[in-house]
């Protein structure tokens, strides 16, 4: 194993813990992966993350649909969506799925998040979309997602979660972060009446400005 790989393992064992650590998820529902040369490595099934050593994350062939892994524990059940996601998008190099309670209770209600904060303009566009539901860990479900993250950087997936993803773990996990912020933003805006929406000129000129700041765009 190389000291790129490893540290790679490092990385995704490290933020499973910290997904958790930061209300992002709950047990092992989540998983986390990363793009390596020709392969994902992604964290296994059913692991508690504190006990998730480097050498447990599996590594699956981006080109095989089979699910044939190299590790000592099978991958997370959602491979299938890991790998749909690496293969049709080359600007992916890391995937965080998780069930954080805002983005979830969204999901359940098959609700997308409209253009109510202009950080919606860190995920692509003027929306967060919705995928369609289907059953996890299946070949449906990863087809659902990337078409529902067309264009965007992250998606909920109806009556299940969330997905985000980066060109690196922290940012991934920066995106996820994001995401439950601004879900419970519009949850309870939504108790008062709801928001006013901004317009797609306004979002847009926020990705202008975005461009500025780079990745971590904010108030900072």
């Amino acid at each position: 194993m190389t000291t790129v790989e490893r540290d790679l393992r490092v990385a995704i064992v490290e933020n499973c813990i910290r997904m958790n650590a930061n209300g992002i998820n709950q047990g092992t529902s989540g998983n986390i992966s990363a793009r390596f040369g020709d392969r994902m490595l992604i964290s296994p099934s059913a692991i508690p993350y504190d006990r998730m050593t480097p050498e447990m994350v599996a590594s699956i062939r981006l080109d095989d649909r089979s699910g044939r892994w190299d590790g000592p524990l099978k991958p997370s059940t959602e491979w299938r969506m890991h790998q749909t996601l690496f293969q049709g998008r080359d600007d992916i190099h890391a995937i965080v799925h998780a069930h954080p309670t805002f983005c979830t209770v969204l999901a359940m209600a098959r609700m997308p998040i409209p253009p109510c904060h202009y950080m919606i303009a860190a995920f692509g566009g003027n929306t967060i979309r919705c995928a369609d539901y289907a059953t996890f860990g299946t070949r449906k479900l990863a087809d659902f997602a990337l078409a529902a993250m067309d264009g965007r950087t992250a998606c909920l997936l109806a009556n299940h979660g969330m997905i985000s993803v980066g060109t690196t773990l922290d940012e991934a996990m920066w995106r996820a972060t994001e995401l439950e912020t601004i879900a419970r933003q519009y949850h309870h805006s939504l108790q008062i009446g709801g928001p006013a929406l901004l317009s797609e000129a306004e979002v847009g000129e926020t990705i202008a400005a975005f461009s500025d700041y780079g990745n971590h765009a904010g108030d900072g």
